[in-house]
């Protein structure tokens, strides 16, 4: 009996239901964990968006196999979806933008002193295939995700997170750059050559000064309300530099009227400072004279008074031209 289409999938498919993973994904942490030994150590993780449940199927593996005596591993997977039960790990089925279930994570750890070493997110929207639509949804849920991480990550922890590579990656880094003294922007072999995303890899989580930690779901709230719901000096300022925008204001893609305000009608104005030589004034001075030659090639403008004149002449020169067959004669 031959294969099933679904068996001559990739390697990484296919042993991910050799091995006993929930799905292929499962391998991108190992190899994350592999290059930079995130895992080593680590007694209390979070799982943010963990449907299926691969990477808690990861932490649990690792986590357990790796303590030292005694020592209380608490794992704790977060997801909108209900997710079939796994061995030591403690499922919370709410909303990651919600402060609500940062303190449910915060007390299954047992209070603030008692914080995540780890917060990993695997989490994507689902894709649309506009790479600038999905590049833009997909940095709003990282968003939310380190929002949530500002509350439940303790002091030098570590946190990875799924991205799409575009042309903000760098402007991406530079803001994890604010709360992570190392953020490595990583690419596992597992993860398709032909897919954009990658995994940021934060590490040494350092909290600045005077920062106070709050939930921002970026494609509901108004981030100017959020940046002054506190004193912090901090906040008001990182807060809009974090969030890049909105979309409140104008798309440069976009074409709208051009009445902008209402009851209010359109005057045209000139623009500051027309060009004083541009390159195009010849060929304008050219068409103004009717003709343009260039090469062999002639090019004529003509008046619609003269285009009919020269219409009847070729019609009359054509008939002149006709013979005349016997049956004329």
């Amino acid at each position: 009996m031959g294969k099933t289409s679904k068996d001559k999938r990739d390697i990484y498919y296919r042993l991910a239901k050799e091995e006993g993973w929930r799905a292929r994904s499962a391998f991108k942490l190992l190899q994350i964990d592999e290059k930079f030994v995130i895992i080593d150590g680590v007694t209390r993780a979070v799982d943010l968006c963990a449907a299926p449940g691969s990477w808690s199927q990861v932490l649990s593996k690792r986590l357990y196999e790796n303590r030292s005596g005694n020592e209380d591993v608490k794992i704790i997977a977060v997801d909108l979806q209900a997710m079939a039960p796994l061995n030591g790990v403690t499922q919370i089925q709410g909303d990651i933008t919600k402060l609500s279930t940062a303190q449910s994570i915060i007390e299954h750890f047992g209070g603030e002193d008692q914080k995540a070493q780890l917060v990993v997110c695997d989490g994507a929207p689902d894709v649309t295939g506009l790479h600038d639509i999905d590049e833009y949804i997909q940095s709003q849920l990282l968003l939310a995700a380190l929002s949530i991480t500002t509350h439940v990550l303790m002091p030098g922890g570590t946190f990875v997170a799924k991205i799409f590579r575009g042309k903000d990656t760098s402007l991406l880094y530079s803001q994890l750059r604010i709360f992570f003294e190392k953020v490595s922007i990583a690419k596992p072999p597992s993860s398709r050559n032909s897919s954009i995303e990658a995994f940021v890899v934060c590490q040494n989580y350092n909290c600045p000064e005077g920062y106070i930690p709050q939930m921002i779901n970026p494609m509901v709230d108004d981030v100017k309300v959020i940046a002054g719901a506190t004193d912090s000096k901090i906040n008001q300022e990182l807060i809009p530099f974090v969030v890049c925008g909105d979309l409140n204001g104008f798309d440069s893609d976009m074409s709208y009227n051009l009445d902008l305000e209402k009851n209010a009608e359109y005057t045209y104005h000139e623009v500051v400072q027309k060009p004083i030589s541009p390159a195009y004034k010849e060929i304008l001075d050219k068409l103004k004279n009717c003709s343009i030659k260039h090469s062999a090639i002639t090019v004529t403008h003509c008046t619609s008074e003269e285009k009919t004149k020269e219409n009847e002449s070729q019609s009359s020169a054509q008939e002149e031209n006709t013979l005349e067959t016997p049956e004329d004669l």
